[in-house]
Formats: structure tokens, sequence, C-alpha cells
């Protein structure tokens, strides 16, 4: 299991100070939609000097048509990102048509597909989709999985089913983690470590318990600790 350190805080500076701190450790860091868009590819370069040796999840969700997902996730692999994702809710031909595309890339990023997202209760699940979470979220897995997909962002709740219908090498992501009992702020789906390892899960997010702390590379160390 591997850690992912959401990069959220207000500010390119911010997040370079966070990242400053806790550069010594085999991490990989989430860049999200409000960074990117402030702080663009120039942001990317910038986590890379710090330590080449980061990987770098671009979660910027891609969904829109076939063509223009395939169009973006292009250009996307030109960054030199390690990961990045989609919505499974695009549909299958859209996300093989962004696995085709990728296929005459020099480096290919492992792509997932974003399944529930981890903000959704029940109740709002259901007016969407009509369809409670687990069944929606392994359903939508299978496409993606059928398409070509490396694996998916889920809550670790519907990981290991989500493996046990597609293969025990399909990549789960799961974000919403309270390694220590945290408070879940808008997350509604949340998990601490425990649970994500019974649950098989390949890639853990956190964010707010590490850099709200006083000392976030204590917090990396102690989470590390626990993988």
């Amino acid at each position: 299991m591997k850690l992912c350190v959401a990069l959220d805080l207000p500010s390119a500076k911010e997040n370079l100070e966070l990242v400053e701190k806790i550069k010594e450790y085999d991490v990989w860091l989430k860049v999200g939609l409000r960074a990117f868009i402030r702080d663009g590819y120039a942001f990317l370069a910038q986590l890379k000097a710090i330590n080449p040796n980061f990987k770098i999840f671009l979660d910027l969700k891609l969904h829109d048509i076939p063509n223009t997902m395939a169009d973006a996730a292009q250009e996307i692999a030109q960054f030199g990102v390690d990961m990045f994702n989609v919505h499974a809710s695009a549909g299958k031909v859209a996300m093989s048509t962004v696995m085709e595309r990728l296929k005459g890339c020099e480096q290919q990023p492992i792509v997932l597909a974003v399944t529930a997202l981890t903000s959704f209760d029940e109740a709002n699940f259901q007016a969407v989709y009509n369809q409670d979470i687990a069944s929606k979220a392994t359903q939508f897995a299978k496409d993606a999985h059928e398409s070509g997909i490396h694996g998916v962002v889920c809550s670790a709740f519907e990981s290991q089913d989500i493996k046990n219908n597609t293969s025990n090498s399909f990549v789960t992501l799961c974000p919403g983690i309270r390694p220590f009992g945290e408070d879940a702020g808008d997350q509604k789906r949340v998990a601490d470590i425990a649970l994500a390892q019974e649950q098989s899960v390949d890639f853990i997010v956190v964010g707010r318990p590490i850099y709200k702390s006083e000392n976030p590379a204590d917090v990396v160390k102690r989470i590390l600790e626990k993988l």
C-alpha cells in the first residue's frame, strides 16, 4: 500500500512548503483541480525539482465526450505525470477511447476511473444514479476493467468487492482516509488504515490530517510505519 499526500492548500507556496517538509519520504503527491487550475504545469515541475523521485497523481477527473477525453488524456501524458483519472460514468466507450489513445504514448501513466465520490452518502447517490453505492461502484469498476483502465478511485469500503469482481491486480485508490480517527470533514465514507489494509487498498489518499498538523513530517512518518 502506498501513501498519496493531497496537496489541497490555498496557494502554491503553502503546498511547496509542505512538500519540502516531507521530501525525504517515499510518497505520492496528489495535485487536484484547484491547484492545477491555479498553478498549472509549472507547479508539477516545481514538485519534481524538490525531489525527482516523487510520483505525481493528477486528480482532474476527466468527464466529457470520448474524443475530448482522449485528447485531454494525451496532453496529460505529455506532462510526465505518473497517474491521472477519469469518471467511470463517462461510459465504456469514453474509457476505451482514452486507453486506445494512450497506446501511442512513450510513457503511459496509470489511469484510474472514479466510481462513487466519497462525499456521497446513500441518499444523495441514489438521487443521481438511482442505485445503491456498493452495487453501482462495482458496476463502474467492471466497466473500467473491461475498458482497459488500470484501476479505480473508490472508498475503502468497496475495494475488496471491486477486486473480487475484476482482478486482484486491479488498482484501488481510496480518498477519505483518516489514519488516526480524525474528523471526517466533508467526506461521508471515511476509513482508517486498518480497514484499508483489510480491504486490500493499493493507495490511500490523506490530506487534512497531514497538512493541518503542526508537524506534517511526523504524521507522514507515523502513517508509513503503519503501512
